[in-house]
């Protein structure tokens, strides 16, 4: 009788798995052997689709006339890394006495397609189950090797996985190769990278990017009014009653007329009005059980946690606990036969900081075969990420705080609804009116779970003083308060995610969110990746650990994409319905044929459309300005030109678009600003002006005067003389002295203090002298220094210290004239145990100190 081969995707879970069955050697890392089983596994993929030169070698040139690259079949190579273990496991499939394989990858599209490329690479052809694994505990694991499942059941998943690696080849190929292939006809080798979900996913933030710097606010005003009633004193804000709807983009507190704000406060401060209130019992229903999206959603606004490290972190939970059930996961609900499992882990739970929820929820019986929770049409591969029966014990800090965000909502979603009361009070004072609003939360209901969590959960309660049905209440005192729209919030990666999950369609209603959610950009388990290889390509920068900034890469790659008309790659919407196929093509109900052939349509169409455009050159169209000249000035890819090149200004000056609006304004009035959005080489974000100095298009950066030093922060150039030696960003030359960047800067919250007077002591520091400064971190020896005591000239190099100190070097002959240093080993050892005696002061400045003698 022959052997049967388990495969697993990491050792971790052989490991388990091995355990689990028990009857295995101990000891063993690799293999686990007995007289009946085999147990081995990969690390992840070992083998992966070859590049188009490793197929054929005419594809070793990048150009548009080897384009489109259409192979009828995919070949596969090693990963060179992980070469070792990929014949380890060749070795075990042709072995003689193995006679039935099985395939006990994670239970997914990826961990699908780790097996089927191996086994295609492998060229076996021996009897194969699936091993279904929703949970890494043993009584799990021996369940799912009681119920192996036959191939023909996952056939359906294999073919979206095989389909969705081949068209992310095809178009991220193709597309990438010819976007390059256009850089390169004009400007040298640009690397372009684009892809069939990463592309309309940087769409996304680019499109909410430009929104935000073009927006110009409105100012509107609301009034506040104070008034008695018998029992005490309460507040309204005044509304318009003529509104319809209070939706999102409605709001009818809003008054966009200052001089009719002030007709109402003069119609009703001091009068009478008359007070109505209705009550209702408001519910508010517990949160849905967390799949992968929504839980790196929380860990982002909560933690700040980057989706890529949530998920790092409950693989841990999931591989290394076995502390959480399979966390990549795109379903919130439970199966209808799992109300015994989750009572089992209840129990669990009654023993330890959750035992207080655990056990009411278990006396109240409130764990009920409901399909809010237990839905099996709601479940697909993967049911939602809940505990398991185990116990934690070694968790690092961002473990615990994970695991503690599962466990909670595990526990919210069986308590009931939190009951609130509300207070809708109206006052009707010479016919305008004023609106209050109180809630009083009468049962905490699944709130309570959070209350010792995080004083942010604590339910708010807005108490307002008891009034009589009809009463009389006097208008004491009215406030005018000024406001401005505000342009929308850069995306954050849980609202990015949140974007992906909703093909673009921004849907803060969980429920709605949900039925969205099956066309969205990407797989829960691919999204994270998405946004760290558009941040690791140079698309997306990371500001301030949350926010999400499109670079001037990204603003040009969707121009492009426009100006060649290959909108279907930057389309969310379409995009999320090829998700939507792939997973219909998992449940068998479309087929792979009818979707590769889709894809390979659009990989033609996409080269086509690049070769109709040629050239970056060709990306040009005349805009109705003009020149200081008079001459009419056409945008491209990268600047504002004249046709004669007389004049020309960068499209994209410290990471920000000047949109042709701006142009137009600082060519008419030689100004703009201050504008936001600007950032240095560290990416952190600046305000300021920009002036035009000349009619050839030169600019500069004018900041605010610092009034607290009476000094003039006006930059002359925008020229940067070479990197500051503290942050690497740019220095730039102002009236009296060169500063890094962050030194003018610094009302943005970051002041960085290197700076260089163009006088020392006398001496002039020229701008060619600043620039060899930085670069060689030594001047060429200037003559004209005059020390300040002895009144003597003298001469030095100035150098470039650590931390952007300066200082003097001497030539030998100075030293031995004019005493300046030490000239002998004697005087340098007194000197060294002087300085030791005597205490250091704090140098104040970065101006250079002379040695002794000359200062």
């Amino acid at each position: 009788m022959g052997k049967t081969l388990v495969i697993a995707e990491k050792p971790s879970v052989a490991q388990d798995i091995a355990e689990a069955l028990g009857g295995f050697p101990k000891g063993r890392k690799d293999i686990y052997e007995n007289d009946r089983m085999i147990i081995s596994s990969a690390v992840g993929h070992v083998v992966e689709l070859c590049l188009p030169a490793e197929m054929d070698s005419r594809h070793k040139q990048w150009s548009l006339s080897n384009l489109p690259i259409l192979p009828s079949s995919f070949s596969l190579k090693p990963i060179p890394k992980h070469k070792d273990r990929l014949n380890l496991l060749l070795s075990l499939l042709h072995r003689e006495d193995v006679d039935l394989i099985i395939n006990a990858c994670d239970a997914g599209r990826e961990g699908e397609l780790v097996f089927r490329y191996l086994i295609r690479f492998a060229q076996v052809n021996k009897p194969i189950k699936r091993l279904w694994l929703q949970s890494m505990t043993k009584d799990a694991i021996i369940e799912a090797f009681k119920n192996l499942r036959p191939l023909r059941e996952v056939e359906g998943l294999a073919c979206a996985a095989v389909s969705r690696s081949e068209s992310d080849w095809l178009i991220g190929i193709n597309g990438t190769r010819a976007l390059t292939a256009l850089h390169s006809n004009s400007k040298g080798f640009r690397l372009t990278s684009v892809g069939r979900v990463q592309t309309p996913t940087l769409a996304l933030v680019v499109e909410r990017d430009k929104e935000i710097l073009t927006f110009q606010p409105k100012p509107y005003w609301e009034i506040l009014a104070t008034f008695r009633s018998k029992q005490g004193e309460y507040k309204a804000k005044w509304f318009s009653r003529n509104s319809q709807h209070e939706g999102e983009d409605n709001h009818p507190e809003r008054i966009e007329n200052e001089a009719q704000c002030q007709s109402i406060i003069e119609k009703c401060l001091n009068k009478e009005g008359i007070v109505t209130e209705e009550k209702k019992v408001s519910l508010q229903s517990p949160p849905l059980l967390y799949d992968l999206t929504s839980l790196q959603r929380e860990a982002n606004n909560r933690f700040g946690f980057s989706a890529q490290k949530t998920l790092q972190i409950v693989q841990s939970l999931y591989e290394n606990h076995k502390l959480i059930t399979y966390p990549r996961t795109d379903s919130k609900f439970l199966p209808e036969d799992y109300v015994p499992r989750v009572q089992e882990v209840l129990k669990n739970l009654s023993h330890g900081p959750f035992e207080t929820f655990a056990r009411e929820i278990l006396s109240q019986n409130w764990v009920q075969p409901t399909n809010k929770i237990f839905n099996n049409q709601k479940v697909s591969d993967h049911f939602a990420i809940i505990p398991t029966t185990h116990k934690p014990t070694t968790l690092n800090a961002n473990e615990e705080k994970i695991y503690q965000l599962i466990v909670r909502r595990f526990l919210a979603t069986f308590y009931p609804p939190a009951q609130w009361e509300i207070t809708k009070r109206i006052t009707v004072v010479e016919e305008e009116s004023f609106r209050t609003e109180g809630k009083i939360l009468k049962s905490a209901g699944w709130l309570k779970v959070y209350r010792d969590s995080n004083p942010a959960e604590n339910a708010q309660e807005d108490v307002l003083c008891p009034i009589e049905q009809g009463e009389k209440v006097l208008n004491l005192a009215m406030e005018k308060i000024a406001k401005e729209t505000k342009p929308p919030a850069h995306f954050t990666e849980a609202t990015l995610l949140s974007a992906m999950e909703s093909a673009g369609k921004l849907v803060e209603d969980e429920t709605l969110r949900e039925a969205m959610a099956k066309k969205g950009l990407g797989t829960p388990a691919t999204r994270a990746g998405i946004i760290e290889g558009l941040i690791e390509d140079g698309y997306i920068r990371r500001q301030d650990g949350k926010t999400l900034v499109a670079t001037p890469k990204a603003f040009a790659l969707i121009e492009l994409l426009s100006a060649a008309q290959i909108q279907t790659l930057r389309s969310a919407e379409l995009t999320g319905e090829w998700e939507f196929k792939l997973q219909m093509m998992e449940k068998e109900k479309y087929s792979q044929e009818k979707f590769m052939e889709e894809i390979y349509q659009l990989t033609a169409s996409i080269v086509d459309k690049a070769k109709a455009l040629g050239s970056i050159a060709n990306v040009k169209k005349a805009l109705p300005l003009f020149t200081p000249q008079g001459q009419a000035i056409e945008e491209t890819l990268y600047e504002y030109k004249a046709p004669d090149g007389s004049f020309h200004v960068n499209k994209y000056i410290a990471g920000r678009p000047l949109f042709p609006d701006e142009l137009e304004k600082l060519i008419s009035q030689r100004t703009i600003g201050p504008l936001k959005g600007f950032y240095n080489k560290k990416g952190q974000p600046f305000t300021a002006t920009l002036k035009l100095e000349d009619e050839r298009g030169t600019l500069r950066f004018e900041f605010e005067k610092d009034e607290s030093q009476g000094e003039d922060k006006q930059i002359l150039s925008e020229e940067s003389l070479g990197s500051c030696p503290i942050d690497n960003s740019p220095v730039l030359e102002a009236k009296e002295y060169y500063a890094c960047l962050n030194y003018f800067s610094d009302q943005n919250g970051h002041k960085c203090p290197f700076k260089v007077n163009k006088k020392i002591l006398e001496q002039e520091i020229s701008r060619e002298e600043m620039k060899k400064l930085l670069l060689e971190k030594k001047t060429s020896l200037l003559t004209h220094f005059r020390s300040k005591k002895k009144k003597k000239n003298f001469s030095a190099y100035l150098v470039l210290k650590e931390k952007g100190k300066l200082g003097f070097e001497f030539p030998a002959e100075a030293n031995n004239k004019n005493r300046t240093s030490p000239s002998t080993q004697k005087e340098k050892k007194e000197k060294e145990t002087a300085a030791k005696k005597k205490p250091k002061r704090k140098k104040t400045s970065n101006r250079p100190t002379p040695k002794k003698g000359e200062s």
